[in-house]
């Protein structure tokens, strides 16, 4: 029986390690289980074909390794894909043109920040034959004007203008005693800071001037900024999902059940709050993160990876992430870089004139 936890790269011998390193490079060029005597002819060292199926039943007793066939050569378990990840890969350069097609993409001049995602994930995905994503961040934009109209009953519409022309309203519940004065007089504040700058700064800001009672506004006014404030962060949009390149995860499909399997992870991304569940673990750790197989819920039925990498904002903060999803035997050593390099560059425009 094939252990329940794999082991360290450690344990493994130099023998053991590289035969293990030459089947699964083999299984990510052709897909297809690899067999002693085609192990052999790969190799650098010299070993007999019974010597190599010996190593091999030893990798599979570790749970490495597993035969699909009986007669058949042998593949990477998901234990065995980890294992390659974290000990054995070797991240490969990304070559000058890969990056020029992703700088090319990633032009923000006269485009929105969604325009430039998609348009960087739909070179990521280009590049690299697997399905990309992008979690586009929560409103960042910057503002231009805030307005509070005075509903009556105590209510208000808050007006929220961004400089690239979008409007929000939120309905705003008013404390007893707040008159069409006290509005005017919260607006001219909050315009007097925001201007050209993101909801989140003005937010902070404000709140921290409040709580040290810097200025000279009187209760009401300052409890009407409050309840703005709270309305905001209540209502600000969700992260949008983008998926592009889904077409790429049918490639390699030749089962009918295979393409079921598929059928139900678009579903999956369509409804996308599994995937951004997911990508909220990119939030503990900096850098790119993989996701193989049942390691997620996700993937698990699918057998799929994901390569994801969070990007920053000018503040450092992580505001989305972007990646790609394939098959469990993509090309590591590729994407990796390629992710790594498009979630930099992307943190880059974060925060700058679209």
């Amino acid at each position: 029986m094939p252990r329940t936890k794999g082991p360290v790269i450690t344990e493994l011998n130099e023998r053991s390690r590289e035969i293990f390193r030459q089947i699964v490079e083999a299984y990510v060029e052709t897909g297809e289980p690899i067999g002693s005597r085609t192990l052999s002819r790969r190799l650098t060292l010299s070993l007999s074909p019974a010597t190599i199926r010996n190593v091999m039943a030893d990798l599979e007793d570790f749970g490495l390794l597993y035969a699909p066939h009986t007669s058949a050569g042998r593949l990477p378990t998901q234990a065995g894909m980890r294992l390659f990840v974290n000990g054995l890969l070797e991240v490969g350069r990304m070559a000058d043109a890969e990056r020029s097609a992703i700088d090319a993409q990633c032009k923000a001049a006269g485009r929105s920040m969604e325009q430039v995602l998609g348009e960087a994930l739909g070179a990521l995905s280009g590049l690299s034959r697997c399905a990309g994503v992008v979690v586009a961040p929560k409103i960042q934009r910057t503002l231009k004007h805030v307005e509070f109209v005075w509903l009556g009953r105590n209510r208000a519409l808050v007006v929220l203008v961004t400089e690239d022309g979008m409007v929000e309203n939120r309905i705003l519940d008013l404390p007893d005693g707040v008159e069409m004065s006290t509005l005017v007089e919260a607006g001219n504040y909050l315009n007097a800071r925001l201007a050209g700058r993101s909801l989140d700064e003005v937010r902070d800001e404000i709140t921290a001037e409040l709580e040290q009672h810097r200025t000279l506004l009187d209760s009401l006014t300052k409890r009407v900024i409050e309840a703005g404030l709270a309305t905001w962060a209540g209502g600000e949009s969700h992260s949008a999902l983008i998926v592009r390149g889904q077409s790429h995860l049918l490639e390699d499909v030749t089962a009918v059940e295979d393409l079921e399997r598929i059928r139900s992870l678009f579903e999956a991304l369509e409804t996308s709050e599994q995937f951004l569940r997911l990508v909220d673990l990119t939030q503990v750790a900096d850098g790119v993160q993989i996701f193989i197989g049942a390691e997620s819920d996700l993937f698990g039925v699918t057998g799929c990876s994901m390569v994801v990498a969070p990007y920053r904002d000018a503040r450092e903060r992580i505001v989305g992430a972007i990646g790609v999803i394939g098959p469990q035997r993509i090309n590591y050593a590729r994407i990796i870089p390629m992710v790594d390099y498009t979630a930099k560059v992307i943190g880059r425009l974060i925060g700058q004139p679209t």
